[in-house]
Order: C-alpha cells, then structure tokens, then sequence
C-alpha cells in the first residue's frame, strides 16, 4: 500500500489535495497528528482501506506539531518497508496574504500579537525541515486547482486515465416519478418508439430482447444514439479536465421501464467500450413492474 504525506504552507491548497484523493479512491486524515502516523499506516495496512492512503500533517496539530518528528517517523515508516512520499505544497508570500484575505479565515498561527505576515513567516521556519526532505514540492502560486489535480493524479494514480479521472453513472428513469436531482446530463427519449402499446411487449422492459430489439431497431433511434455518442465522446474529456469526478447520465421516458432502459443499456455499453468506467441503474423499473402485477394500465 502506498502512503502520501501532504504538508506545507497553510493556504497552499492542502485541504482541495486531500480531497481530490480522497474523490481519487485513497483513504485520508486530515490534520493528522503527527505521532499517530505510524499507528495509522499500520491499520491502514491491516484493514486494507484502499490502493493508497494520505495523511495531511501541518501547523494546526499545534503543540503536537515537530517538523523533525515527522520526518523521523517517515524515515522509520520506510524502515519498516513501507512505501512513503511527501508532497509539499507552498505558495509566495503575496499569494498566501491574497488568499487569506479572500477567504477572511485565520491562520493557525496568528493570535492578537502575531499579524498575518508574521504567522506566514513563522511558518516558513517551522516547516523548513519538511520541505528539504520533501520528495515533491507543489507551488500552488500560479496554479488553478484542476492543473494541481492532474499533478496529484501522477503522483498518487500513476497517471491520467479515464478510469482514474472520471466515472459515469448512466441511470433510466420515469418522467412521471419527476427527474432525478443527482444528474448531470438528462436525455428525454419520450419521442422514440413505445413498446408499451405492443401487447407482447408491454409488460416487459427494456431489459429484455425483445423491447431492447423493437427499440433500438428504429433507425430514428439509432441515428439519436449516433449523435449522442459524439456528443459524450467530445464532453466527457473536458469534464475530465475540469477535475470532474463523477457524471450521471439520465435517461427519461414516460414510465421507465422500456425506452429509457434499452437506451441506458446502449450508452453505457458504448462508453464501456470506449475504456469509461460505469455503473447502470434503472431507477423506477421495479415500480413499474410491481404496477403491472397491480392491474396498472395508464397510458405510457
């Protein structure tokens, strides 16, 4: 298991790092006092809490904070046959004095005799020994926080990919039980071809050959397939540049049983195919077929 070290200047965006890694897959503590490092690593190890952990350990432990510890207690976590980075990330002064004054938080070292400067200062120093020692140093002063994701995606995945960066959750749905408030994309396919008015095929759904064969027959249906294909093959990318972790597709027609299903079924395929990581859901077929058993027969 590989274990992160996140420290630095406070304001030099640890707290965003920590969680893109923990969006990442890792297991994280932040503010990590630094004598629980080692006893943390060992659980991590024992309970097998991911492919990689990440501590942030900085200036707010307070009394509990000693550079020097810290690095010994890497120097003993390699001993013992661990694999163990530390990032550190820093920003120039004008930038980290902007930020505060931006965020209108106080620094962990300020107080009513120390100002803003002196606390920076004052950090420089105590965090001097880390940051020597340190096997990546960030600037984060010229940095949006999507360019120091892809930095932390190298060092902590190995590399982008779209497995690493992005994944798709391509979901069905019933218009008529409203929309689903965690989508990103919602594609209404209500205009398509109902199986719901074939008497052989309306108490199946689009799970089944037959409703998945009727609808994705239609060559008004493969042309909307074609053109959404192209439109998630060009979208997709960019949200993964943006630092998007997750994106869920939604797709509607009027109960969300038939259509939507056969078409959710078919995009998450191709995206499948194109190396996407996704996950399918059908969120009102149960519904619907429990209303069929019932006697329900409005109109789809």
């Amino acid at each position: 298991m590989k274990f992160f070290l996140l420290t630095g200047m406070s304001g030099a965006g640890k707290t965003a790092a920590l969680r893109f890694l923990e969006d990442s897959g890792g297991f994280c503590v932040d503010n990590l006092p630094p004598a629980m490092m080692l006893q943390m690593i060992t659980l991590c190890e024992q309970n097998k809490t991911g492919a990689f952990a990440a501590f942030s350990v900085d200036v707010r432990s307070g009394a509990f904070f000693d550079a020097k510890a810290v690095s010994d207690t890497i120097a003993e976590v390699r001993r013992l046959g661990h694999s163990a980075e530390t990032v550190f990330l820093e920003a120039g002064d004008d930038v980290l004095l902007s930020r505060y004054k931006e965020s209108r938080r106080e620094h962990p070292l300020s107080g009513k005799n120390t100002s803003l400067p002196e606390a920076i200062a004052m950090e420089r120093g105590l965090l001097s020994p880390l940051r020597e020692t340190a096997d990546w140093v960030i600037d984060t002063s010229q940095m949006k926080l999507r360019d120091l994701q892809k930095r932390l995606r190298t060092l902590a995945l190995g590399g982008e990919s779209a497995a690493d960066a992005l994944r798709v959750e391509v979901m069905s749905f019933g218009y008529k039980r409203g929309l689903p408030r965690e989508a990103d994309l919602v594609w209404d396919v209500r205009f398509l071809p109902n199986p719901f008015y074939i008497p052989e095929l309306k108490k199946l759904t689009g799970l089944d050959a037959p409703v998945r064969e009727y609808v994705l027959g239609s060559e008004v249906t493969q042309a909307f397939l074609h053109h959404a294909g192209d439109m998630l093959t060009f979208l997709l990318p960019h949200y993964r540049e943006e630092g998007k972790h997750r994106l869920v597709i939604a797709v509607g027609c009027t109960g969300g049983a038939h259509r939507s299903v056969a078409i959710a079924e078919a995009i998450g395929a191709a995206l499948r195919a194109q190396g996407w990581p996704v996950t399918l859901g059908h969120r009102d077929i149960a519904l619907e077929q429990a209303r069929w058993q019932t006697g329900g027969a409005e109109e789809e």
